[in-house]
Protein backbone atom coordinates (compact mmCIF):
# COMPACT_ATOMS: atom_id res chain seq x y z
CA UNK A 1 0.00 0.00 0.00
CA UNK A 2 2.80 2.37 0.94
CA UNK A 3 4.56 1.61 -2.37
CA UNK A 4 1.35 2.34 -4.28
CA UNK A 5 0.95 5.70 -2.55
CA UNK A 6 4.59 6.59 -3.38
CA UNK A 7 4.06 5.81 -7.06
CA UNK A 8 0.85 7.82 -7.04
CA UNK A 9 2.63 10.75 -5.40
CA UNK A 10 5.46 10.63 -7.96
CA UNK A 11 2.91 10.56 -10.76
CA UNK A 12 1.27 13.73 -9.44
CA UNK A 13 4.64 15.46 -9.28
CA UNK A 14 5.44 14.52 -12.87
CA UNK A 15 2.02 15.76 -13.99
CA UNK A 16 2.66 19.09 -12.25
CA UNK A 17 6.16 19.34 -13.76
CA UNK A 18 4.81 18.49 -17.22
CA UNK A 19 2.00 21.04 -16.90
CA UNK A 20 4.48 23.71 -15.78
CA UNK A 21 6.77 22.88 -18.70
CA UNK A 22 3.87 23.12 -21.18
CA UNK A 23 2.76 26.44 -19.67
CA UNK A 24 6.31 27.77 -19.86
CA UNK A 25 6.56 26.68 -23.49
CA UNK A 26 3.27 28.41 -24.34
CA UNK A 27 4.41 31.61 -22.60
CA UNK A 28 7.73 31.54 -24.47
CA UNK A 29 5.90 30.96 -27.73
CA UNK A 30 3.57 33.89 -27.08
CA UNK A 31 6.55 36.08 -26.13
CA UNK A 32 8.30 35.10 -29.34
CA UNK A 33 5.31 35.95 -31.53
CA UNK A 34 4.72 39.26 -29.75
CA UNK A 35 8.38 40.25 -30.20
CA UNK A 36 8.31 39.10 -33.84
CA UNK A 37 5.19 41.18 -34.41
CA UNK A 38 6.90 44.23 -32.89
CA UNK A 39 10.00 43.62 -35.00
CA UNK A 40 7.89 43.22 -38.15
CA UNK A 41 6.14 46.53 -37.36
CA UNK A 42 9.52 48.28 -37.20
CA UNK A 43 10.55 46.81 -40.54
CA UNK A 44 7.23 47.81 -42.08
CA UNK A 45 7.51 51.43 -40.96
CA UNK A 46 11.09 51.58 -42.29
CA UNK A 47 9.88 50.18 -45.60
CA UNK A 48 7.21 52.88 -45.78
CA UNK A 49 9.72 55.58 -44.87
CA UNK A 50 12.11 54.67 -47.66
CA UNK A 51 9.50 53.98 -50.31
CA UNK A 52 10.84 56.15 -53.12
CA UNK A 53 8.15 55.02 -55.56
CA UNK A 54 5.62 57.31 -53.92
CA UNK A 55 5.63 61.07 -54.15
CA UNK A 56 6.81 62.59 -50.85
CA UNK A 57 7.11 66.29 -51.71
CA UNK A 58 4.16 68.37 -50.46
CA UNK A 59 1.99 69.82 -53.22
CA UNK A 60 2.48 73.33 -51.82
CA UNK A 61 6.29 73.06 -51.73
CA UNK A 62 8.51 75.80 -53.12
CA UNK A 63 11.86 75.87 -54.87
CA UNK A 64 13.45 76.00 -51.41
CA UNK A 65 12.04 72.62 -50.42
CA UNK A 66 14.78 70.11 -49.51
CA UNK A 67 14.25 66.49 -50.52
CA UNK A 68 14.94 64.01 -47.74
CA UNK A 69 15.32 60.22 -48.03
CA UNK A 70 12.28 59.79 -45.78
CA UNK A 71 8.74 59.73 -47.14
CA UNK A 72 6.90 61.76 -44.50
CA UNK A 73 3.74 61.96 -46.59
CA UNK A 74 3.19 58.21 -46.26
CA UNK A 75 4.50 58.03 -42.69
CA UNK A 76 2.06 60.62 -41.43
CA UNK A 77 -0.78 58.70 -43.03
CA UNK A 78 0.22 55.87 -40.72
CA UNK A 79 0.45 58.13 -37.67
CA UNK A 80 0.28 61.96 -37.66
CA UNK A 81 2.35 61.98 -34.44
CA UNK A 82 5.43 61.14 -36.55
CA UNK A 83 7.19 64.45 -37.06
CA UNK A 84 10.88 63.54 -37.57
CA UNK A 85 13.22 60.63 -38.30
CA UNK A 86 16.54 59.73 -36.66
CA UNK A 87 19.38 57.79 -38.27
CA UNK A 88 22.73 56.92 -36.68
CA UNK A 89 25.22 55.16 -39.00
CA UNK A 90 26.99 52.27 -37.33
CA UNK A 91 23.90 51.37 -35.29
CA UNK A 92 20.45 49.98 -36.06
CA UNK A 93 18.90 53.29 -35.03
CA UNK A 94 16.82 54.27 -38.04
CA UNK A 95 13.39 55.17 -36.68
CA UNK A 96 10.62 57.75 -36.68
CA UNK A 97 10.45 60.24 -33.83
CA UNK A 98 6.98 60.75 -32.38
CA UNK A 99 5.33 63.05 -29.88
CA UNK A 100 1.96 62.86 -28.21
CA UNK A 101 0.54 66.27 -27.40
CA UNK A 102 -1.71 64.75 -24.73
CA UNK A 103 0.42 62.20 -22.88
CA UNK A 104 4.20 62.45 -22.56
CA UNK A 105 4.53 58.78 -21.61
CA UNK A 106 2.25 57.35 -24.32
CA UNK A 107 5.05 56.28 -26.67
CA UNK A 108 7.03 54.85 -23.79
CA UNK A 109 4.73 51.82 -24.07
CA UNK A 110 3.16 52.12 -27.53
CA UNK A 111 4.49 51.44 -31.01
CA UNK A 112 4.02 53.63 -34.06
CA UNK A 113 0.76 51.84 -34.88
CA UNK A 114 -0.62 52.38 -31.37
CA UNK A 115 -0.09 48.87 -30.04
CA UNK A 116 0.94 48.45 -26.42
CA UNK A 117 4.47 47.04 -26.43
CA UNK A 118 7.69 46.83 -24.43
CA UNK A 119 9.43 48.21 -27.52
CA UNK A 120 7.62 51.52 -27.29
CA UNK A 121 8.79 54.14 -29.78
CA UNK A 122 11.47 56.79 -30.14
CA UNK A 123 9.81 59.93 -28.84
CA UNK A 124 10.11 63.41 -27.39
CA UNK A 125 7.94 65.21 -24.83
CA UNK A 126 5.91 68.37 -25.17
CA UNK A 127 8.44 70.20 -22.97
CA UNK A 128 10.43 70.51 -26.21
CA UNK A 129 9.17 72.13 -29.38
CA UNK A 130 8.95 70.03 -32.54
CA UNK A 131 11.37 72.20 -34.51
CA UNK A 132 14.51 71.23 -32.53
CA UNK A 133 14.83 74.89 -31.67
CA UNK A 134 15.46 74.39 -27.97
CA UNK A 135 18.93 74.43 -26.45
CA UNK A 136 18.53 70.77 -25.43
CA UNK A 137 16.04 68.41 -27.08
CA UNK A 138 15.58 65.13 -25.19
CA UNK A 139 14.89 62.04 -27.30
CA UNK A 140 13.88 58.86 -25.48
CA UNK A 141 13.97 55.18 -26.40
CA UNK A 142 14.09 51.81 -24.66
CA UNK A 143 17.36 49.93 -24.17
CA UNK A 144 16.15 46.69 -25.78
CA UNK A 145 18.31 43.61 -25.19
CA UNK A 146 18.13 42.66 -28.87
CA UNK A 147 19.75 45.99 -29.76
CA UNK A 148 16.68 47.62 -31.30
CA UNK A 149 15.28 51.03 -30.41
CA UNK A 150 18.05 52.70 -28.32
CA UNK A 151 19.61 49.36 -27.36
CA UNK A 152 22.61 49.98 -29.61
CA UNK A 153 23.53 53.23 -27.83
CA UNK A 154 25.53 51.07 -25.43
CA UNK A 155 28.08 50.72 -28.25
CA UNK A 156 29.22 54.23 -27.39
CA UNK A 157 30.78 52.87 -24.21
CA UNK A 158 33.59 51.66 -26.45
CA UNK A 159 36.05 54.46 -27.14
CA UNK A 160 36.93 53.28 -30.64
CA UNK A 161 33.28 53.06 -31.64
CA UNK A 162 32.64 56.48 -30.10
CA UNK A 163 35.43 58.04 -32.15
CA UNK A 164 34.44 56.35 -35.41
CA UNK A 165 30.67 56.94 -35.25
CA UNK A 166 30.09 60.53 -34.26
CA UNK A 167 27.29 61.68 -36.52
CA UNK A 168 23.52 61.67 -36.26
CA UNK A 169 21.08 62.67 -38.98
CA UNK A 170 17.62 63.97 -38.20
CA UNK A 171 15.15 64.41 -41.02
CA UNK A 172 11.97 66.46 -41.05
CA UNK A 173 9.70 67.28 -43.98
CA UNK A 174 11.85 69.47 -46.22
CA UNK A 175 14.68 69.65 -43.71
CA UNK A 176 17.92 67.77 -42.90
CA UNK A 177 19.94 68.29 -39.72
CA UNK A 178 23.38 66.85 -38.95
CA UNK A 179 24.60 66.52 -35.38
CA UNK A 180 28.03 65.59 -34.06
CA UNK A 181 28.26 63.46 -30.93
CA UNK A 182 30.45 64.94 -28.21
CA UNK A 183 29.49 62.95 -25.09
CA UNK A 184 28.30 59.51 -24.01
CA UNK A 185 28.03 58.74 -20.31
CA UNK A 186 25.90 57.44 -17.45
CA UNK A 187 23.82 60.07 -15.66
CA UNK A 188 21.27 59.95 -12.85
CA UNK A 189 17.55 59.55 -13.50
CA UNK A 190 16.52 63.16 -12.97
CA UNK A 191 14.29 64.75 -15.60
CA UNK A 192 16.79 67.04 -17.31
CA UNK A 193 14.27 69.44 -18.82
CA UNK A 194 12.56 69.94 -15.47
CA UNK A 195 15.82 70.17 -13.52
CA UNK A 196 17.59 72.91 -15.47
CA UNK A 197 16.27 76.29 -16.59
CA UNK A 198 17.83 76.34 -20.04
CA UNK A 199 16.24 79.73 -20.74
CA UNK A 200 19.15 81.15 -18.72
CA UNK A 201 22.46 81.42 -20.60
CA UNK A 202 24.37 80.93 -17.36
CA UNK A 203 22.56 77.65 -16.71
CA UNK A 204 23.27 76.42 -20.23
CA UNK A 205 26.94 77.27 -19.84
CA UNK A 206 27.31 75.55 -16.45
CA UNK A 207 25.44 72.51 -17.78
CA UNK A 208 27.94 72.15 -20.62
CA UNK A 209 30.83 72.63 -18.19
CA UNK A 210 29.41 69.78 -16.12
CA UNK A 211 29.31 67.48 -19.16
CA UNK A 212 32.84 68.26 -20.31
CA UNK A 213 34.21 67.83 -16.80
CA UNK A 214 32.82 64.27 -16.55
CA UNK A 215 35.63 61.92 -15.55
CA UNK A 216 33.91 58.54 -15.04
CA UNK A 217 35.83 55.61 -16.52
CA UNK A 218 32.83 54.57 -18.63
CA UNK A 219 32.30 58.06 -20.04
CA UNK A 220 33.46 59.14 -23.48
CA UNK A 221 33.80 62.90 -23.97
CA UNK A 222 35.22 64.59 -27.07
CA UNK A 223 36.76 67.83 -25.89
CA UNK A 224 37.74 68.77 -29.44
CA UNK A 225 34.08 69.49 -30.23
CA UNK A 226 33.26 73.05 -29.33
CA UNK A 227 29.80 73.50 -27.83
CA UNK A 228 28.54 76.82 -26.46
CA UNK A 229 25.41 77.98 -24.69
CA UNK A 230 24.19 79.38 -28.01
CA UNK A 231 24.27 76.00 -29.77
CA UNK A 232 21.46 73.48 -30.17
CA UNK A 233 22.06 70.01 -28.78
CA UNK A 234 20.14 66.75 -28.64
CA UNK A 235 20.28 64.23 -25.81
CA UNK A 236 19.44 60.60 -26.54
CA UNK A 237 18.34 58.99 -23.29
CA UNK A 238 17.87 55.31 -22.48
CA UNK A 239 17.70 53.19 -19.37
CA UNK A 240 20.41 50.99 -17.87
CA UNK A 241 20.26 47.95 -15.60
CA UNK A 242 20.09 50.43 -12.71
CA UNK A 243 16.67 52.11 -12.37
CA UNK A 244 18.34 55.20 -10.90
CA UNK A 245 20.58 55.77 -13.93
CA UNK A 246 20.23 56.74 -17.57
CA UNK A 247 22.70 56.38 -20.40
CA UNK A 248 22.99 59.59 -22.42
CA UNK A 249 24.47 60.26 -25.84
CA UNK A 250 24.67 63.96 -26.69
CA UNK A 251 25.33 65.72 -29.97
CA UNK A 252 25.53 69.29 -31.21
CA UNK A 253 23.91 70.66 -34.36
CA UNK A 254 26.53 71.31 -37.05
CA UNK A 255 24.44 71.54 -40.22
CA UNK A 256 20.84 72.57 -40.80
CA UNK A 257 19.44 72.76 -44.32
CA UNK A 258 16.85 75.25 -43.10
CA UNK A 259 19.65 77.68 -42.21
CA UNK A 260 21.59 77.02 -45.40
CA UNK A 261 18.49 77.37 -47.57
CA UNK A 262 15.92 79.44 -45.66
CA UNK A 263 12.36 79.78 -46.97
CA UNK A 264 11.82 82.61 -49.41
CA UNK A 265 10.30 85.78 -47.97
CA UNK A 266 6.57 86.13 -48.67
Amino acid sequence: MECFETVKSHKKIWIIVLAAAILCFICCLCYFFVRKSDSDSLKEIQSIAYDTDKESTPSDSTDNYIETPVNFTELQKQNPDIYAWINIPGTVIDYPILRSDDDNSYYLEHTVDGKRSAYGSIYTEYYNDKEFGDFNTLIYGHNMKNGTMFGSLKKYRDRTFFEENQYISIYMPGRIMKYRIFAAYVYDDRHILLSFDFDEAEVRSSYLDMIFSTREMSANIDNSVKVTEDDKIITLSTCTSNDEERYLVQAVLEEDSELLNPPAAP
